[in-house]
């Protein structure tokens, strides 16, 4: 890409599409488009494609999608797989009828088998059955991976597939019982700080492990597997195994984690563990021998993330 190449960013105010916006900018990017809910319903087919046709992006981030927790996904599995269906069929389809240059489609490590060997690697997808709680979201993402293979293979298109692990850090959702661990964690230990309280409770037995990446390093990453050539793609890749894999390639368990955010939230009571509460999945770690091979690497500890993230939901906490 170039400093002047017009780039649309899709989910621009969502946890990774705002980190893309950081990152562009700090890279000096000069030509970024985005458009609010408001201005722009990416489920409205037409809504979409007069968009394209008018403001014709040369790159384009796919980092918009409707997100949410186990209840969330629980209570309105229809919406997050029809939502987010149509949010990616609609820009894929109009990325490729307005012939832009290349587009980066950003999925979830939910697509793979609940019980997928450890580390993940790209060719366990569609091995086997999903995580129940959240199968319809992550089918609308699978969809996406399929959707910019075919539309590649059928058109020649340049249209590519990130997956990320678990992502944390400036802009994260801190406030709802839908907020992933980090973050729940971290207003858990702060407000139990503020109120001079003797412990914290966390869920579960601390032994279940998890790969966590900040994401202003997934936005290094995004960038970096938009930018290089379309043969280092292909080349890299399958043309219907296309996506991939992006983390730190690190796990810790969830105790040794709650300790971190301890350390960085300066609490100095104890933690207390219900187990009556279950761990859920015991390993989850993707495989990421082939973004490494390809160059990248992570460049922000967990612990550095975890004090980042921290003194923005202090500078930020309503």
């Amino acid at each position: 890409m170039q400093l002047n190449d017009k780039i649309y960013i899709a989910g621009h105010q969502g946890l990774v599409g705002s980190a893309i916006v950081r990152e562009l900018k700090n890279q000096n990017f000069k030509n970024l488009i985005y458009k609010t809910h408001n201005e722009l319903d990416l489920t409205n087919q037409q809504q979409v494609a007069n968009f394209f046709a008018k403001k014709k992006p040369q790159y384009v981030f796919l980092a918009a999608a409707k997100v949410g927790g186990i209840y969330a996904n629980n209570e309105f599995p229809a919406d997050f797989i029809y939502n987010n269906l149509m949010i990616e069929a609609n820009i894929i389809h109009s990325a490729y009828q307005n012939k832009i240059k290349r587009l980066l489609f950003l999925g979830s490590s939910c697509i793979y088998p609940k019980y997928a060997p450890q580390p993940i690697q790209e060719i366990y997808l569609l091995t086997s059955t999903l995580e129940p709680t959240n199968e319809p979201y992550a089918i609308a993402k699978i969809a996406g991976i399929k959707l910019c293979e075919s539309y590649n293979r059928q058109h020649n298109t340049d249209f590519r597939s990130v997956m990320p692990t678990n992502l944390y850090g400036i802009g994260d959702n801190f406030y709802s019982k839908n907020s992933h661990v980090i973050p729940a964690l971290i207003r858990r230990f702060h407000e139990a700080k503020i109120n001079n309280a003797n412990e914290v409770a966390v869920w579960g037995t601390g032994k279940a492990m998890r790969e966590f990446l900040y994401v202003d390093d997934m936005a290094k990453a995004c960038i970096f597997v938009i930018s290089f050539n379309k043969n280092t793609y292909k080349n890299n890749t399958d043309p219907m195994l296309s996506h991939i894999n992006i983390g730190t390639g690190e796990d810790i368990t969830i105790k040794q984690l709650a300790e971190l955010i301890k350390k960085v939230t300066r609490f100095k009571g104890k933690i207390i563990w219900n187990d009556k509460i279950p761990d859920g999945t015991l390993r989850k770690r993707l495989d990421i021998n082939k973004i490494s091979k390809l160059g990248w690497q992570v460049t922000t500890s967990l612990e550095d993330g975890l004090d980042k993230a921290y003194r923005w939901f202090m500078n930020n906490a309503k």
